[in-house]
């Protein structure tokens, strides 16, 4: 599971980014390597992964602003240094916390249905000419992810068919099974298997991505990375807390195992694990703190007791251990899941847009809110962010003032 959502971005950084295939894949090893780091060095109880839901507003800002890969991998340079600096300054002073706290409600869901707009926006809108390609995959992998997923019936089978239930436990391999032999059989999907192991094409991916041989970012790029920066950290610390209270809740059934939760440690963790990949394979935001599903599956396994699962960061660390570095370097692996990766980033982007959408909708109570939500999230998808961000506040001090006259 760890390694095809880790290759994930492979299609993206050949189609887009200039990378060959192996490069990518390279790549991509480097990124879990250092997202493993957060467990195995760092000792974070955490299972950690992107920040996938800013994932779509990074690539609007990237994509649709910069041209060539030079310029692309430059901004994700910038990206990554400031989100580094930003999460050290907030591990320093504790001031997160306040931050989040200084954030309107209706900012913040802006912030997350724009990133669940910008993320149906990638799939329909931009990426559209990959159905012409891969219709029957790319339709039958969204219909199946809904049902299983989302279909009230199906909800309802899972509860009182133990084969449902077992289909339903499986996650997103049940439509990679069907989307394979569905795809094979209409010519979409064509297997190249290639025996062997990987010679990671290190130098040549550094001297394509490395700001040390690109180039370090101009000044205007650090300007235009702040709001997405910003953003990214709110989200980061949402995953933060939602990470806390799920080990929270397994840790009243294991007393026997004490975690420790510290903030300012994981801050430490995050800023680090940026800044490294700021100077070797920059790619935001690849270095977050939760993979959500990842640490609910692994701590419900741990509530189960000692004889289960001895410890839950262990637990944590093996989940991560069979994709690193084996599982990317062979290569039959690799080239059997080459044809799934198109249909793998199309599916992480729509459940990103649909699980965001739903978020947003819940932070939000009044008519004058939800207004300020959608405009501050459709200026974020169709228009620079800083635009978007500045809006959305300014809307916010408007009602807060308003309110406070009685007008």
């Amino acid at each position: 599971m760890s390694l095809s959502t880790g290759l994930a971005l492979v299609p993206l950084l050949t189609g887009s980014f200039g990378l060959t295939f192996e490069e990518a894949v390279t790549m991509a090893m480097l990124h879990m390597m250092l997202v493993t780091s957060h467990i195995l060095i760092f000792g974070e109880a955490y299972a950690a992964g992107w920040i996938t839901a800013a994932l779509p507003l990074v690539l609007a800002l990237v994509l649709g602003g910069y041209d060539s890969p030079t310029e692309r991998f430059q901004m994700m340079t910038a990206l990554s240094i400031e989100f580094a600096v930003l999460t050290f300054f907030m591990g320093i002073t504790g001031f997160g916390k306040k931050l989040i706290g200084m954030i309107p409600a209706a900012l913040k869901a802006g912030i997350i249905m724009g990133a669940a707009l910008s993320a149906l926006k990638r799939i329909f809108y931009d990426d559209v000419s990959k159905f012409d390609v891969m219709p029957i995959s790319f339709i039958g992998a969204i219909v199946l992810c809904l049902v299983i997923f989302y279909l009230p019936a199906f909800q309802k089978w899972k509860q009182e068919n133990n084969i449902i239930k077992l289909i339903a436990s499986l996650g997103l391999l049940p439509v990679f099974a069907v989307v394979g032999i569905s795809g094979y059989v209409a010519g979409e999907l064509e297997f190249d298997i290639i025996s062997g192991v990987l010679n990671p094409p290190f130098a040549s991916l550094f001297e394509k991505v490395s700001p040390f041989a690109i180039g370090w970012p101009p000044l205007d790029y650090y300007i235009a990375a702040m709001p997405i920066v910003l953003m990214a950290y709110v989200i980061l610390f949402g995953d933060l807390l939602t990470g806390k209270a799920i080990i929270d809740a397994g840790q009243q059934e294991r007393s026997d195992d004490p975690v420790d939760v510290n903030f300012n440690r994981s801050h430490f963790a995050v800023s680090i694990r940026n800044f490294l990949m700021a100077v070797i394979v920059p790619f935001f935001p690849t270095q977050g703190v939760l993979w959500a599903g990842a640490q609910v599956i692994v701590t419900e396994r741990w509530k189960e007791g000692k004889e289960k699962l001895e410890g839950l960061i262990g637990g944590i660390a093996a989940f991560y251990y069979y994709a690193i570095p084996i599982g990317f370097i062979w290569l039959p692996v690799v080239t059997f899941l080459k044809p799934f990766m198109p249909v793998a980033l199309m599916l992480t982007l729509l459940l990103t847009g649909i699980a965001c959408g739903k978020l947003s909708i819940g932070l939000v109570k009044t008519h004058k809110e939800k207004a300020i939500m959608m405009l501050t999230a459709l200026l974020l998808t169709f228009y620079d962010p800083w635009i978007g961000l500045s809006i959305g506040a300014l809307a916010c001090l408007l009602i807060r003032t308003t309110v406070k006259r009685g007008v």
